[in-house]
């Protein structure tokens, strides 16, 4: 069974107009372990997409599975435990918290769960030394750059050991240098931790790296 079903997912959004249909009909089956990008104009739904994956965002119909956990069954404090434990979220816009250090933002997924700070404190700090921060733990985010500062989101995002890995835009403010590295890093971090990752993206390089590309048009997905 595959580790993310999607099946006859509808999501709108009411307007003064009436309703506009966002998502139609998705169906979509993602392996455990494969990286897919999803890729479309803008605006044309791949955020609101994402969010429904990770249950941020309600839906009008269907059912969406993570590992074999029907996300949307789940009640508001059910969905919320769910995606602690099991989903890291990496946004195009970081994001962070800019009066914690990159130390603190990479923590606080641990915080909501309640680990104890012996326990949560050492994993951060060797998550930030793994994306190359090591010698950056006490600064804010103000003090970072754009790179160095998706890279405490990468760290804060799988902090938790997330099984599903979602990504909108993560290089989408970056120039090309930066942003060839974080998709390195991506690729990297989603082989070590053995992720299942969707990823919406513009840049062709980084979509080109996944193991399939989806064009989200029309509310509908489609082979790229």
């Amino acid at each position: 069974m595959p580790f993310l079903s999607v099946s006859a997912l509808n999501k709108s959004y009411p307007t003064p107009n009436g309703p506009v249909e966002v998502l139609r009909d998705i169906g979509l089956e993602v392996d455990e372990g494969q990286m897919v990008a999803i890729v479309g104009a803008s605006g044309v739904g791949k955020s609101t997409l994402l969010h429904v994956l990770g249950g941020l965002d309600s839906i009008d119909g269907g059912e969406v599975l993570v590992d074999s956990v029907g996300l949307h069954s789940l009640n508001d404090a059910g969905r919320v435990a769910f995606r602690n434990q099991r989903v890291g979220f990496v946004f195009q816009f970081h994001h962070l918290l800019p009066e914690f250090s990159a130390l603190e933002n990479v923590e606080m997924p641990l915080r909501i769960g309640r680990v104890p700070m012996t326990d949560a404190r050492p994993r951060a700090q060797a998550l930030l030394e793994r994306v190359g921060l090591g010698h950056r733990t006490s600064h804010r985010p103000g003090t970072l750059s754009g790179g160095e500062q998706q890279r405490v989101a990468i760290a804060r995002a799988l902090v938790n050991r997330p099984a599903l890995l979602l990504a909108d835009e993560p290089t989408g403010n970056l120039d090309e240098h930066t942003a060839a590295s974080l998709h390195s890093l991506l690729r990297e971090m989603h082989a070590e931790q053995r992720l299942t990752s969707v990823i919406a993206t513009h840049n062709s390089r980084l979509a080109d790296a996944c193991d399939r590309v989806l064009r989200l048009e029309g509310g509908q997905l489609r082979p790229a």
